[in-house]
């Protein structure tokens, strides 16, 4: 899918697996590259405003997660700190520096695709997305294409322990 197949209308409205295939996709690049296959989009009016996956090992940055240079690069695309009005598309559950920056960027929704059981904190470890004690919270919604997204991190991990 390309870029100009995600604009439509304001009046038109795709479903959150319909974002998420895109997140996936990204995922794919990861994995392309012998990264841990894990991607993200931020969507705002129906338009991908930053894509992201995941980079650690190639840049050598512990924080260059999925999550964090989609939040970056839509941040750039608006002009602003603040992802208003916008949703993150996540293939895996965010980690608590990841959760921090979502809560950070006053993002109001977060849809991601499978648990993390060893670092979630969108509710799975904890919930730091919807910590009352914050000034901001933010909407969570998982499970969306959970069984694809899963599957990927684990053939993933499988091939890595064969070799």
């Amino acid at each position: 899918m390309s870029e100009k197949e995600v604009l439509l209308s304001s009046s038109e409205e795709y479903s959150d697996e319909y974002w998420m295939r895109f997140a996936i996709e990204e995922a794919r690049k990861a994995e392309a590259i012998g990264e841990v296959p894990i991607g993200a989009v931020v969507v705002k009016n129906n338009e991908i405003i930053g894509r992201g996956h995941n980079l650690r090992e190639t840049t050598h940055d512990s924080t260059a997660h999925a999550e964090m240079i989609a939040i970056r690069q839509a941040s750039e695309a608006l002009g602003a700190w603040r992802l208003l009005d916008c949703r993150l598309y996540v293939t895996l559950e965010p980690c608590p520096m990841c959760a921090g920056a979502i809560v950070q960027c006053r993002l109001p929704a977060v849809v991601y695709g499978t648990a993390d059981p060893k670092a979630g904190c969108a509710g799975t470890l904890m919930n730091l997305l919807q910590e009352p004690r914050f000034n901001h919270r933010t909407e969570v919604l998982s499970g969306v294409l959970q069984e694809e997204c899963s599957s990927m991190l684990s053939e993933f991990f499988r091939r890595l322990r064969r070799r």
